[in-house]
């Protein structure tokens, strides 16, 4: 369909430029217009890897806080979507409440009402590409620095650059079209002219993926006589729905809190736009009131339009506040995932119960299938490909490059790809027991239904890790950056030793392989503890990240604990006389952190935490 669609819009817009030479202005200012909101939105990404999270974070604590939240950034980037798609990630993360995300999205809706306001009272009545031109060259000269910060006020001034500039080729376009073909002509009265003229505005917003381009091409249009006032009207509402579609269609691609907010947003508009078009007329007498007492004169048709704009807007927002707790209730009540079959069991089978041998090699396969799961889980929870970590590739580097934390609903690959195996393991186990066993069959079983329940506590770290890598694992600030860094490096590896390992022979890999694993974890985890502590003593990480930075460092020890438990009893050998002679070489914890102590007060030379281990 893309395929047809995309040469499809070329044909029809060459058409439509050489049928109306003018409209190619109009055309140029729409684009113009959206690449400087495209320019805007990377400018301000240069300060999301802290400010605007945290600001999000600590102003939705209430909900007039998140609808004043919303309000404000709004205002402030000119860019409702970019708003609502980073409030979608933050309540599918678990960040923020998805009351508090509604509010939000309330107060987006508001914040779009300025962009009307700056345009009908300010873009079109005055010489606004003369501020254009000095914007433009303040980017580009911003733009030749290195420094991420300037190149993001850079970004910010070239999008309000051509911001300017594609609102002044929309008043030139529209004002040229109108000598030649008057689309006024075609204006329809009455409900039905409402009707058709809402649906043209979300139709216009869905394309131009922004309803402040809508409502710039309606202002535009507005102010050249191109549409009738009330059919102006109908544009606006039209506008506002069409921003919930194209929101709609970024939380459909987030998890389930993400889809709530985003099927709270569609429900919002929608209200809002009924209640806008049942009470149109009322609303337009509304409009001529207040307009004459702030002192909008009667044929400023500009400002009554950005007036009845904000007047709709702030309507739905009024209605639904006292509901937002109901409405919250009922979305995660009704909104679910359709559900999906379970992993399912690959080695547990009824004729391995015949004989105890039998049943625990089914079982030992079962965790071993399990464990494969959990790496796979925990290598996308650290923004990792699998296939990297099982690859030769620096793992520093993997991780040093990572541009964002990818996202993962990690309590819907618990109970699909987790849970459902570790109860089917518990379920075998209890089967077995059911029948006569020999002491050492029934420890070999408690050990590995033991590592069945260290890998399902390793992936429940690993929950509560995620969320804070969404949070700091990618933070502007490069010392909460180099922490993070660290952690994830230090899961990394684990992974990689240990899936190496489980790759030798049977009966290869000894008490001693997994001992050099527990020492390596004991070494690291003591000299990440003493950068965080040195990081606060110099203070150069704040109390709040640091106490982050020690229970997500508890996360990722208790974490690669487990997986070195589980990695055990997997690897260690059924043989009798191999087990008597493993728990002699094993070394015990005391021994171990004996070891580590040694290591870090005589460190070997050449010794860094961000180097890859070489491995043989």
């Amino acid at each position: 369909m893309r395929r047809v669609l995309l040469p499809l819009t070329f044909l029809l817009l060459a058409w439509a430029f050489w049928a109306s030479p003018h409209l190619s202005d109009v055309a140029a200012g729409v684009a113009i217009f959206l690449f400087g909101m495209i320019a805007l939105e990377t400018g301000f990404k240069a300060f999301t890897g802290g400010t605007l999270e945290a600001a999000l974070r600590h102003s939705t604590d209430r909900l007039w806080k998140s609808i004043g939240f919303g309000i404000a950034s709004t205002t402030l980037m000119q860019s409702s979507t970019l708003v609502s798609l980073v409030t979608i990630s933050f309540v599918s993360a678990e960040m923020i409440s998805l009351a508090a995300g509604i509010g939000v999205i309330m107060g987006a809706n508001l914040g779009t009402t300025t962009g009307a306001w700056l345009i009908a009272g300010f873009g079109l009545r005055v010489d606004i590409a003369a501020y254009a031109a000095p914007m433009l060259v303040f980017g580009v000269i911003l733009l030749l620095n290195r420094n991420r910060m300037l190149k993001g006020i850079g970004y910010l001034f070239l999008g309000v650059g051509f911001l300017f500039l594609g609102i002044h080729f929309m008043k030139e376009g529209f004002e040229a079209f109108q000598e030649g073909f008057d689309l006024a002509a075609y204006a329809v009265p009455g409900l039905a002219g409402v009707l058709l003229f809402t649906a043209i505005g979300m139709l216009m917003t869905v394309v131009m993926q922004s309803s402040h381009a809508t409502l710039l091409v309606i202002i535009a249009a507005l102010a050249a006589g191109q549409v009738t006032y009330d059919n102006a009207l109908a544009l606006a509402i039209g506008a506002n729905l069409g921003s919930a579609i194209t929101t709609a269609a970024g939380g459909m691609a987030a998890n389930l809190g993400g889809r709530r907010l985003a099927v709270a947003h569609v429900l919002f508009n929608v209200m809002t736009a009924a209640v806008a078009i049942l009470l149109i007329e009322q609303m337009g007498w509304a409009v001529d009131r207040i307009s004459g007492m702030v002192g909008i004169a009667d044929d400023d048709y500009l400002l009554k339009l950005a007036l009845f704009h904000t007047l709709f807007n702030l309507l739905g927002v009024a209605i639904l506040t006292p509901f937002v707790r109901l409405l919250e209730r009922e979305l995660i009540r009704r909104v679910r995932l359709a559900p999906r079959s379970a992993e399912q069991p690959r080695y547990l089978y009824s004729e391995a119960l015949k004989t105890p041998a039998t049943a625990v090699t089914a079982v030992r396969r079962e965790v071993g299938h399990l464990f494969d799961n959990a790496h796979g889980l925990i290598a996308h929870g650290l923004s990792l490909r699998r296939a990297v970590i099982n690859s030769d590739r620096s793992l520093t580097e993997a991780v040093r490059n990572t541009r964002r934390i990818m996202p993962l609903d990690v309590d819907d690959a618990y109970e699909q790809n987790i849970k459902s195996l570790h109860s089917a393991i518990v379920a075998f186990i209890g089967e077995v027991h059911q029948r006569e066993l020999s002491e050492h069959w029934t420890n070999r079983l408690y050990a590995l239904q033991q590592a069945s329940r260290d890998i399902v506590e390793a992936v429940k770290g690993m929950k509560h890790l995620h969320k804070n890598l969404v949070r700091y694992g990618t933070a502007f600030d490069p010392m909460v950056r180099r922490h993070y860094d660290a952690l994830r490096l230090q899961l990394a590896r684990l992974l990689r030793e240990i899936g190496q390992l489980r790759n030798q022979e049977p009966g290869a890999a000894t008490s001693l392989s997994l001992d050099s694993l527990r020492l390596s974890l004991e070494t690291s985890h003591r000299k990440l503890v003493g950068n965080i502590n040195q990081a606060i003593r110099d203070r150069q990480l704040s109390a709040h990240i640091a106490t982050s930075l020690m229970n997500d460092e508890a996360y990722a020890y208790t974490i690669a604990e487990n997986l070195i438990e589980a990695a055990h009893a997997l690897l260690v050998s059924d043989e009798p006389a191999d087990h008597v002679a493993e728990e002699h070489l094993a070394l015990d914890p005391q021994e171990i952190k004996r070891m580590a102590g040694n290591t870090m007060a005589h460190p070997q030379p050449g010794e860094h935490a961000d180097e890859d281990p070489k491995t043989s």
